[in-house]
């Protein structure tokens, strides 16, 4: 059975794209309704990663959920986390560039270089405070969809990556 798409995503050239995120501070079913239609769109679209500026929300929120599919054929298996208010507290010297793509910007993959390892702090649904420190492809869809709600796609961090000159490898 196949997912309905039920948010309409934006795509490049929107607004809303470009706009900061704003702190969540109701945890209430309309968060929750949300949270869920935004896990089924992703999930519709082959993604690992929606953001709320994505679909049209200024909510400081996204879900992570790495799976294999046609997309991403060897991203990790994790059930989807809800991420609400993230922070990211410390990055690791050490950046690894990895191919991605989104679902704002369809049928483009470019060539992103992000920390190998980072701590995380974000609230969950009930307003839970969690602590995380992620790697790997994991930790590159938080530094990803982290990215959107700071009004920052994979074009412009392209540009912002392009005045850095030191990579190294995790």
């Amino acid at each position: 059975m196949q997912l309905k798409p039920l948010l309409s995503i934006a795509t490049t050239g929107e607004e809303i794209l470009t706009q900061k995120a704003e702190p969540v501070t109701v945890f209430d079913q309309a968060l929750r309704t949300l949270a869920d239609n935004m896990l089924s769109t992703m999930l519709n679209a082959n993604g690992v990663g929606i953001a709320a500026t994505q679909v049209f929300s200024k909510a400081a929120m996204f879900i992570m959920a790495s799976n294999p599919n046609e997309r991403y054929p060897d991203a990790p298996l994790m059930a989807p986390t809800v991420v609400i208010n993230p922070q990211i507290l410390t990055a690791s010297a050490a950046t690894e560039v990895g191919v991605e793509g989104c679902l704002s910007i369809p049928g483009q993959r470019l060539s992103i270089s992000r920390h190998c390892e980072i701590k995380v702090q974000f609230q969950s649904l009930d307003g839970q405070l969690h602590q995380q420190t992620l790697t790997g492809f994991v930790a590159r869809i938080f530094q990803h969809e982290y990215d959107h709600l700071q009004g920052i796609t994979l074009l412009e961090r392209v540009n912002l990556i392009a005045t850095k000159i030191q990579v190294t490898q995790c």
